[in-house]
């Protein structure tokens, strides 16, 4: 290749990786990441041991399609929040990478994916709870609640808590009372995770009209209402024992981390400081990975014991 062909090709190159880098973005990788930490880890309680390795693969490849479908239709509906607030105004569909009718196109792509690949790699209830999860992010909390509603993020987040179900199914092609139990877990973990991110990006939420907690709430108001949720998780973390027949090490971190995480929260309502709010919006991540972990070593300790 000559030199002048070479020099051409680089900023196609690039062109090309930025291009793929932005449809990646659509998907709100980060999210993807926390959602598939609480599916392996519920997929390993339901086996009472490790399930096949390509199970757990096939499982994670499907929720991962379906949890990016469902960001990039967000990103796609949220396109004129998203250049109002300057937490979101990188964002693809803002800066013009992606368009919308090609966001659209590529998001509804991966939902028909998801599905096809669950049904054919897993179970048909594994697919539809996926699919379903799309569908309630999308038209319960996207279109309708995250823009009339302070409930947006509590109800709406009812679809973070879909992968757990997706985890327990996909090993027993059935629910119970343990998944359940599980899906409480996330439901009451999303509020105060949310709305301690929130604090920070009040004004944003302002700017752009979105009724989030913080934004709409006293500072006091929304820290009682953080404490309130994570005691509830506190206490379904535990319930989550005898429900699941879990052992030691389980019980053991539940009630640490929880007590751990109800601190925090009590920290921010003594506080009402936004670095206290964004401490515990980070501890909140590490108290779902922890917790789950525990759960998956918890099993594997007993079923090796």
């Amino acid at each position: 290749m000559s030199s002048a062909a070479h020099a051409a090709s680089v900023p196609s190159d690039r062109s090309l990786i930025r291009r793929i880098g932005a449809y990646v973005a659509l998907t709100k990788p980060r999210i993807i990441e926390l959602l598939l930490v609480t599916t392996v880890p519920t997929m390993i309680v339901a086996e009472r041991g490790m399930p096949s390795l390509w199970l757990m693969v096939a499982t994670v490849i499907g929720g991962t399609l379906a949890a990016g479908g469902a960001n990039a239709i967000n990103m796609y509906v949220d396109r004129d929040i998203d250049a109002v607030m300057d937490r979101t105004r990188n964002r693809p569909l803002v800066t013009g990478m992606v368009t919308p009718t090609a966001a659209l196109v590529f998001a509804i792509t991966l939902e028909v994916l998801a599905f096809v690949w669950l049904t054919w790699q897993v179970n048909l209830l594994s697919a539809v709870l996926a699919v379903s999860a799309c569908l309630f992010y999308v038209f319960v909390y996207t279109l309708w609640l995250k823009r009339t509603s302070s409930a947006n993020i509590v109800i709406g987040g009812a679809a973070g808590a879909v992968p757990v179900l997706i985890g327990w199914s996909a090993v027993t092609n059935s629910l119970g009372w343990a998944p359940v139990v599980l899906f409480a877990v996330i439901f009451f973990w999303t509020p105060p995770h949310f709305w301690a991110l929130a604090v920070r990006y009040k004004d944003d939420y302002s700017a752009a009209d979105v009724p989030m907690l913080p934004s709409v709430a006293t500072m006091r108001h929304t820290s009682v209402r953080i404490v309130a949720y994570t005691l509830v998780v506190w206490a379904l973390s535990l319930v989550f024992v005898p429900v699941a027949s879990m052992g030691w090490l389980y019980l053991a971190t539940a009630v640490v981390m929880g007590a751990l995480f109800t601190l925090k929260s009590v920290a921010l309502l003594r506080s009402g400081s936004e670095n206290v709010a964004m401490s515990l919006f980070h501890f909140s991540i590490t108290y779902l990975v922890v917790l789950f972990g525990a759960m998956a070593v918890d099993q594997l300790l007993l079923g090796t014991a």
